[in-house]
């Protein structure tokens, strides 16, 4: 008789950056909740606090710090200490029409979506290739593949973060440590359910609303309703788990169907 698959994380620290809401307060309640000692973090010491207390009876602890900076990022791994999980979920949207996206705006997303994960990848990195296993997973988007025409300086930042997950994984190759990125579809995060209610009918249920908004703004997909944040963080956890010891250079989509694509 084959036994049960177990997603066993204990004695592993791992690392959620912008793990104070959505997506990655989930991945930091999964990580936790299958062993991990999980250290949330985002620039504001009363929101990490927050977050902390949310999650209390687990192993979590708190770092504020600001990743979006050299000091920062290099602060937030001297708190947490030997590294073996590493989630780069940090990032910003916003829709700007095309033509009036600023360099400055282009130079944002890139320091947040980008540089942050590929600056606190390459300080983790040495200490896990040293131990010979490592973790490193940064969460993607479906915008990487099918690139909203009103947020192309998001679409490319998140394709950007594809191209830094399998460079990273090939550093990394033979050494034990695995680097994968999560591509997130349509989710159900703070604010979305405002958004969903101004697109259809305010009479409607959440269930109902949320799916008739699935059915005229985003009919790609293929489950027909929002994906929740632990839904992500089930494929993370399992990332982040010595059963994906195999899996590494990826990027791994959780998108509902949404992207008409074979591959990734």
């Amino acid at each position: 008789m084959s036994e049960g698959l177990t997603l066993d994380l204990s004695g592993k620290t791992a690392v959620v950056t912008g793990s104070t809401q959505g997506i990655g307060l989930a991945i930091a309640k999964r990580l936790a909740e299958a062993g991990a000692d999980v250290v949330i973090n985002g620039r504001n010491d009363e929101r990490v606090s927050q977050a902390v207390e949310s999650l209390r009876g687990l192993a979590v602890r708190g770092v504020a710090a600001d990743v979006t900076t050299a000091e920062g990022a290099q602060a937030l791994v001297d708190a947490a200490g030997a590294v073996d999980i590493l989630v780069n979920n940090l990032g910003v949207f916003g829709s700007t029409p095309a033509l009036e996206i600023s360099d400055e705006e282009w130079r944002r997303f890139f320091e947040v979506n980008v540089l942050s994960a590929a600056r606190l990848t390459r300080l983790v990195l040495p200490e896990m290739t040293d131990r010979g296993w490592g973790r490193v997973l940064n969460i993607a988007s479906d915008s990487a593949i099918v690139i909203p025409e009103e947020m192309i300086h998001y679409g490319a930042s998140k394709s950007a973060l594809l191209a830094v997950s399998r460079g990273f994984a090939k550093a990394a190759a033979g050494t034990g440590v695995t680097v994968n990125a999560v591509i997130a579809g349509p989710t159900h995060t703070e604010g979305v359910e405002d958004f969903v209610y101004e697109m259809v009918d305010r009479s409607l249920d959440w269930d109902a609303a949320q799916r008739e908004f699935m059915r005229t703004a985003r009919p790609q997909s293929l489950i027909g309703r929002l994906i929740e944040p632990e839904e992500i963080a089930n494929m993370v956890v399992y990332l982040a788990s010595p059963l994906a010891s195999a899996t590494t250079g990826g990027a791994l989509r959780v998108d509902g169907g949404y992207v008409d694509s074979i591959l990734p």
